[in-house]
């Protein structure tokens, strides 16, 4: 682990080494040592209380000598003057219960976490890593799913791009069909036309002989008239319509699909 900043040694020289929070009415004992005035206090009765023989420091294990609590108001002040400061290293990088660093990180909850935290019965069951590896981990998860979405991506890309040339392929060969029977009518309604205006013709010049001959011929010239009804060009077949409707529903169906992929 890397060694602690300035400022983190400064907080940690005001810490109680008991308690773990910032001093309070800090004491200091003959070793040298600092705690807070109640926590030492505590600390001394439950020795004493347990018969355990000598009375040691929790630091250092240095025996403890009778009567060597001395207050230690220098250091109170500098330890207010340390919390009125509120050091945040790192961009605010501490736990706000604690005020150690959130260099852990606990997968169950899917939270930072510091020592402290770590070992808390809310946590001390749950797996818990290193900020560092635990970002490898999930980096990696991460990019294993950005491959997925992008592999899905390319070949949704691809689908699209192969039903836009069968769709083109189908509407050009449509195009070219109904194109055909467009030309065909014309060529039909032309002829028609012409064999009309034909008729129409001789009509009229039926109509232009004398009576005796027109009568004679009239049985004739009304047949010729039967016959040069006009014929009804081809129509689109049920099946090219079909064909037609079918395409046109493909076209919705990957207009729906590119909107919804865009």
């Amino acid at each position: 682990m890397a060694s602690a900043t300035p400022i983190k040694e400064i907080q940690e020289e005001t810490k109680c080494p008991i308690c773990l929070e910032y001093l309070m009415d800090p004491v200091t004992i003959h070793c040298g040592h600092n705690f807070c005035q109640v926590c030492i206090t505590q600390h001394c009765e439950t020795w004493t209380e347990g018969d355990y023989d000598p009375l040691c420091c929790p630091s250092c294990r240095a025996k403890i000598q009778a009567g060597s609590l001395r207050n230690n108001c220098q250091l109170a002040n500098i330890v207010e003057k340390i919390k009125h400061l509120d050091f945040k290293p790192g961009g605010g990088n501490l736990c706000e219960r604690h005020d150690r660093a959130l260099d852990l990180f606990c997968e169950e909850d899917g939270e930072v976490v510091c020592e402290i935290c770590w070992r808390s019965p809310e946590h001390r069951s749950h797996s818990v890593l290193l900020m560092e590896e635990a970002a490898r981990k999930h980096k990696k998860r991460t990019q294993t799913e950005r491959q997925k979405i992008v592999s899905e991506f390319q070949q949704l890309r691809q689908f699209l791009e192969e039903q836009e040339q069968l769709l083109l392929a189908q509407m050009e060969k449509l195009d070219k069909e109904i194109v055909k029977i467009q030309n065909e009518n014309v060529t039909k309604l032309s002829a028609e036309i012409s064999r009309l205006s034909e008729l129409i013709s001789q009509i009229d010049e039926e109509c232009q002989k004398p009576e005796s001959e027109f009568l004679q011929d009239v049985g004739s010239t009304l047949s010729r008239c039967e016959k040069g009804m006009f014929q009804q060009p081809v129509e689109i077949s049920p099946e090219l319509e079909k064909r037609l409707s079918d395409f046109s529903q493909k076209s919705i169906a990957l207009m729906e699909t590119l909107r919804t992929f865009k």
